[in-house]
């Protein structure tokens, strides 16, 4: 039984104008955030980067498949897990639907990991997906975008992520080996095959570049609780009586329920 006010359907009206009023001022400033956004400063990608496909080898350019925008999500998968994180998971479940709509608007939607190009095929197919998924193994590309880190930074605290650095990021609680596990860390990690040090080397996140004139662009990436409006079911829950409900470790693969 939840502790929650019982009223009338005039106090309801009441208490639902006024939540309206403050929705609505949340979207427009959610447009103009959005505008924001697209007036960043774009930055030139010099370097080479090399991906595997289902085609075979791509370069970032060949990534945008005659498209001018390509958005990118940084798939938690490293090289030694067994399958994808829990919680990319979670939210690649809703790329599908979208590939189709984002390529017919001049955008091409992949998700990106360091994981050999076989595992991503397997975890692919286990879970149902179709969307373009690239390997970024033996390449620099998660790590130019703070999203991959190494021993040697999680030993140093050297981490960069979220636009925080050394002992200011936000991950070092995750990454150094003196702070604080999450207690769910083992629930995670069992499900990856991976001890938390290793699962902690990746980290999600997206990123937006553009093509134009031949030469490619970046101009946006995001990451933490910046990622959570691209997580469809979360839009739906944070509408639903009991909201988001986490009061405990409940994140399942769409296979694990």
């Amino acid at each position: 039984m939840t502790d929650h006010k019982i009223g009338t359907r005039e106090e309801w009206l009441e208490a639902r104008r006024k939540l309206l009023r403050e929705e609505k001022e949340l979207t427009r400033r959610s447009d103009e955030l959005a505008k924001k956004r697209q007036e960043l400063p774009w930055v030139k990608i010099d370097k080479k980067y090399q991906f595997e496909t289902d085609e075979g080898q791509a370069s970032l350019a060949d990534l945008f498949k005659g498209r001018s925008q390509l958005l990118v999500y940084h798939f938690m998968f490293g090289p030694d897990y067994k399958a994808g994180c829990p919680s990319c998971s979670s939210i690649a479940d809703g790329f599908d639907g979208s590939v189709v709509h984002l390529a017919n608007h001049d955008v091409m939607l992949w998700a990106i990991s360091r994981a050999p190009l076989e595992k991503l095929q397997e975890y692919k197919q286990r879970m149902g997906w179709t969307f373009p998924w690239a390997s970024s193994f033996g390449s620099d590309f998660n790590y130019d975008f703070n999203v991959s880190f190494t021993e040697e930074q999680q030993r140093k605290g050297a981490i960069e992520y979220n636009y925080s650095k050394g002992n200011g990021s936000s991950r070092k609680d995750d990454v150094d080996p003196g702070g604080a596990i999450p207690e769910a860390a083992e629930k995670i990690t069992a499900g990856t095959g991976t001890d938390w040090a290793t699962y902690t080397k990746e980290a999600p996140g997206m990123s937006a570049f553009v093509l134009e004139d031949g030469v490619i662009y970046h101009t946006y990436s995001a990451y933490e609780r910046g990622l959570d409006d691209l997580w469809g079911m979360y839009k739906w829950l944070d509408r639903a009586p009991l909201g988001r409900n986490e009061t405990e470790f409940w994140l399942r693969r769409n296979d694990e329920y």
